[in-house]
């Protein structure tokens, strides 16, 4: 295997050419996006270097105590993570529903992922509990965030049909059963979208990256392959909890809808 090149603190601060050639493109159409360009620069990159020491301490000194609280506090970030994305107000329970679909999906599919699929030992081990856990929770707020966005739109857009179909009988379940069904299908359509041109019309981030370090591209690629369907499941188990879940607190204990006008 060829010697890995490492990259010189010049050939990092060359890559930002790319950077300032975006912020001559937004200036010349008249966006105003450059204060925004240059803060998500910043923050990314000082955010990564943090990560990166953070990873050398836990990689140099692994504990079980200190992986799961770096996934606690990816859980919680990605959580409130999502409540700022939404537009639309959250109550309270269904702030509660986000949360626990959150935590539910991914720590079940995490857990498989360390103890079945890979076999890692042990468990804690920071090298591999930390980058799939990130990229896990990473893909199930996307798809959680698009789920919670659809049902959301989907009741109130729909508010009439609902109480129409609450009029002629129908249960809350069966009243909001469309509405869910889109919701689960948006959320997960962006995953299933990726699956299908990744390998062929791009490599993934992951793949690219342990092939530059030096892996053997069949063995980025069953990592990859492993990772890809890992995501899928946490999306789906992350998803399909939360809308289960999430269109009950759209009704009261007496079956009838409580969205206000």
């Amino acid at each position: 295997m060829d010697k890995v090149i490492d990259l010189q603190i010049w050939q990092m601060a060359a890559a930002y050419i790319f950077v300032l050639v975006l912020l001559v493109i937004v200036r010349a159409k008249g966006i105003k996006r450059e204060s925004e360009i240059v803060l998500s620069s910043v923050r990314m990159t000082i955010q990564l270097i943090f990560t990166g020491y953070v990873l050398v301490y836990l990689f140099d000194n692994p504990n079980p105590i200190f992986s799961v609280l770096v996934y606690a506090a990816m859980e919680t970030f990605a959580i409130f993570n999502i409540f700022k994305r939404m537009k639309q107000k959250l109550s309270a329970g269904l702030k509660r529903i986000i949360a626990l679909s959150m935590f539910f999906g991914t720590t079940v599919s995490l857990l498989f992922f360390i103890l079945v699929v890979v076999n890692v030992s042990p468990w804690y081990d920071p090298r591999y509990f930390i980058p799939i856990a990130g990229m896990l929770i990473g893909n199930s707020m996307t798809g959680i965030s698009l789920g919670v966005s659809r049902l959301t739109d989907g009741m109130i857009t729909n508010k009439s049909l609902v109480e129409g179909a609450l009029m002629l009988g129908a249960t809350p379940k069966l009243a909001a059963k469309q509405i869910v069904d889109n919701a689960f299908d948006s959320a997960i359509l962006p995953t299933i979208n990726s699956m299908l041109g990744m390998g062929i019309v791009f490599l993934p981030g992951m793949m690219t990256g342990q092939i530059l370090s030096g892996t053997s591209p069949l063995t980025a690629i069953n990592y990859q392959i492993a990772i890809m369907l890992g995501i899928l499941g946490s999306v789906a188990l992350t998803v399909i909890t939360f809308v289960q879940l999430g269109y009950k607190t759209f009704f009261n204990k007496d079956s009838q809808l409580i969205i206000e006008d």
